[in-house]
């Protein structure tokens, strides 16, 4: 298999493992959304790390059976390209990128689908399909614009240039930069931290940030609220507002 999901302390691993680049070719899409769903699905998964080892994230999709496609037969893949990122993205728990070395193209793309990215020092990100004549299309016109702002992603996209760890981190396409070896540890620790939370609320902030951008305002609201109101049903709270009484802040325990 050309992509694991490894469980530990309540933390998902979706590690890429198509050396020598990770390579992102259609077998390993497809296992992609198949983990991500299961991820999705498993209670002991309660946070997620996206990982592609110690030297790569991943270089892009695999340019030699993209070459081989025809129009009619990108039309039919594409939508499922899309779906198997799109499944990343819509993982109801903390998702953080642990990002080594190249991130481009379609791993850029993947990295754009955490919800926090951490990267070496030594890593490039870029999104260079425009030097093949293409645009991104695993949703990097989309969420590389919502995340750093048009302006910004049109010029990473229209020249295809790769930007080292400080650039990214300043342009706020990665969170924080660490040593190289201290990638996945740091990605780690940030998901297991998490893993401890309330897991419904930490649902429900992320689906209302998420859903609230693709909509107005008034609606985004009306988003929050509902899910604000729904969390009064929960254990999670009953147990988070008596540890406050109780205990002070800070003190809950929600395992």
């Amino acid at each position: 298999m050309t992509v694991h999901l490894e469980v530990a302390e309540g933390v998902g691993t979706i590690r890429l493992d198509r050396p020598p680049m990770n390579a992102l070719d259609v077998a390993t899409q497809d296992r992609l959304k198949e983990l991500a769903e299961e991820a999705t699905g498993r209670s002991d998964v309660r946070a997620v790390v996206l990982y592609g080892g110690e030297k790569v994230f991943a270089a892009g999709a695999d340019i030699k059976e993209m070459q081989a496609m025809d129009h009619a037969a990108m039309v039919v893949r594409s939508r499922a390209l899309q779906d198997s990122f799109t499944a990343v993205a819509r993982i109801p728990k903390p998702v953080v990128a642990a990002v080594t070395g190249y991130a481009l193209g379609g791993g850029c793309e993947l990295a754009l689908c955490a919800d926090y990215r951490i990267a070496a020092d030594n890593a490039k990100l870029g999104q260079p399909e425009i030097l093949l004549g293409l645009i991104p299309g695993a949703g990097g016109t989309q969420r590389l614009s919502r995340l750093i702002g048009p302006s910004k992603a049109k010029d990473l996209i229209f020249t295809g240039r790769m930007v080292k760890a400080d650039e990214a981190l300043s342009l706020g396409l990665v969170d924080r930069v660490v040593p190289a070896d201290e990638v996945y540890a740091a990605a780690h620790a940030w998901a297991a931290k998490l893993a401890q939370g309330p897991a419904i609320a930490l649902r429900a902030a992320k689906e209302s940030i998420d859903a609230g951008l693709e909509t107005d305002i008034e609606t985004g609201l009306a988003i929050e609220r509902n899910w604000f109101a729904g969390l009064f049903a929960t254990e999670d709270r009953e147990r988070g507002m008596r540890s406050f009484v109780e205990e002070g802040p800070g003190k809950a325990k929600f395992l």
